[in-house]
């Protein structure tokens, strides 16, 4: 499924949008480069879950952990680069929690998600807020 959007608030919008089709166990494997939206798109999937409180970027902690709904883990994989950081940061634990696992920078760590890993690409759109969400593995 191919989504455009065209402003930061649409992006979260979007991520709002998809949790509602969320049962918990799910990996939400972000793909793109920097500015893309990837922490929007979160802020927007943690509000569908019931999460409150500020979502930003887990860049030096590599993961925060949000109380909703369903449980919301949320990963930046940017400085992970082997196997050894990976462990460290409790990934494998997760992924039998029952909770939405979201990872950005999923590229660093491709070997290791899961088969039925929804895989949402984003990338540059035609204008500078334009975002093109290219999204697999997602029931409609």
């Amino acid at each position: 499924m191919r989504i455009v959007t065209n402003s930061a608030q649409e992006t979260e919008q979007l991520g709002e949008r998809l949790a509602a089709g969320l049962k918990g166990g799910q990996v939400l494997a972000l793909f793109g480069p920097m500015g893309m939206g990837k922490t929007a798109f979160t802020r927007g999937l943690a509000r569908g879950l019931g999460v409150s409180g500020e979502v930003s970027s887990p860049t030096f902690a590599l993961v925060h952990e949000h109380s909703g709904k369903i449980p919301l883990y949320h990963f930046d994989m940017f400085r992970v680069d082997s196997w050894d950081d990976l462990y460290s940061t409790g990934f494998f634990d997760y992924l039998e929690s029952g909770g939405v696992l979201v990872i950005e920078w999923s590229e660093n760590i491709e070997g290791a998600l899961p088969e039925d890993a929804v895989r949402i690409t984003i990338s540059q759109g035609e204008g500078e807020n334009q975002r093109v969400f290219q999204v697999e593995g997602l029931e409609d």
